[in-house]
């Protein structure tokens, strides 16, 4: 598509803590994570991809902390993203040290972020398969729902 891809804040600012994640850290990857967009916003061309979106901070903050800061509810409420890739739990999960959510916690997390699209009335769709096939039906996904919207 010769674009650019926002990425993915939280992962580098957890991976250099020295101890664990607070509420005002997860509040802070955020907002970083919008900084991000805005920036990268500006380099796209026609397409721009998120590695990831606040709909995921959003069910961050409301599993491990159950309350949401308000402003990340209106933030995705005026979200302009015309289509989510979801990713389906159809490929090994891999432990690292900063993923925390494997097994049925990972089956979970996916009927959440589906739900939440749908509360939000986004599109998605769901991709799955591995590798280069995968690969594949993130592409169709794409083609076909920007033929379609055309």
């Amino acid at each position: 598509y010769h674009t650019v891809a926002v990425p993915e804040y939280a992962r580098g600012y957890i991976e250099n803590l020295d101890r664990p994640y607070n509420y005002n850290d997860v509040e802070h990857i955020a907002r970083m994570q919008i900084e991000l967009e805005n920036k990268t916003l500006e380099k796209a061309n026609r397409f721009l991809f998120y590695d990831t979106y606040l709909i995921i901070t959003k069910v961050w903050f409301d599993i491990v902390y159950k309350k949401v800061p308000d402003w990340i509810e209106q933030q995705i409420k005026e979200s302009k993203i015309d289509l989510f890739l979801l990713c389906n739990n159809d490929i090994p999960w891999e432990p690292d040290p900063v993923r925390e959510n494997g097994g049925e916690m990972r089956e979970k997390l996916f009927d959440i972020y589906k739900n939440e699209l749908e509360k939000y009335k986004f599109s998605y769709k769901i991709v799955e398969g591995e590798g280069r096939v995968r690969y594949k039906n993130a592409i169709n996904a794409i083609e076909n729902f920007f033929t379609i919207s055309k």
